[in-house]
């Protein structure tokens, strides 16, 4: 039997699990600022922090941005002109992550490598850290304030529960089997 370790999955629905995605975007993203502005008294902690930057940027965020246009696009695509103009931007902006996304990941995997390189390399860390905090700005702020809105009013209880399971899945969260089994099963 497999063990979970960590929270639990999250009650709520889907825009809960989303909007907790978007805490976690801002959380490593001043993760990535303060690296980027550590001092010599903060060296002992670089190379983990740059490790968990990097494994951020590269494992989670990825799946974050498959939610949206797999799970939340499809679904709401033509259902209302503001919310598939948000919708056009939510797409062309990952793809305008990747660079930044691409600088930061790099320098934090060299920095946490090579601890001795940070000092090099902060200023790699920064730039990119600034122009992601520029970018998810407006990005994150469009969700929050037009598709999220728009998943709660135009999606149905049963879409609802099927992207977040879909959300889940990806992250390896197998929802329990609820039904009883059937007699003789055991």
């Amino acid at each position: 039997m497999l063990t979970r370790l960590g929270r639990p999955p999250a009650a709520g629905d889907a825009v809960d699990l989303l909007l907790e995605c978007h805490e976690r975007i801002r959380f490593f993203l001043a993760m990535a600022r303060r690296l980027a502005e550590a001092g010599p008294a903060d060296r002992e902690g670089v190379p983990e922090a740059a490790a968990r930057v990097r494994r951020y940027f590269t494992q989670a965020l990825p799946l974050h941005a498959r939610d949206e246009e797999e799970s939340i696009l499809p679904r709401l695509r033509g259902r209302d002109p503001a919310v598939d103009a948000a919708l056009d931007a939510m797409a062309r902006e990952h793809a305008e992550h990747e660079g930044p996304l691409g600088r930061l990941v790099a320098a934090c995997e060299a920095v946490a490598a090579a601890p001795a390189r940070h000092a090099e390399l902060a200023p790699v860390i920064g730039a990119a850290t600034a122009e992601l905090e520029r970018h998810f700005s407006g990005h994150l702020r469009r969700e929050e304030e037009i598709v999220f809105p728009a998943m709660r009013r135009l999606l149905d209880r049963g879409a609802d529960a099927d992207i977040v399971r879909e959300l889940r899945a990806r992250r390896g969260v197998v929802e329990p089997d609820l039904a009883p089994a059937p007699p003789g099963a055991r």
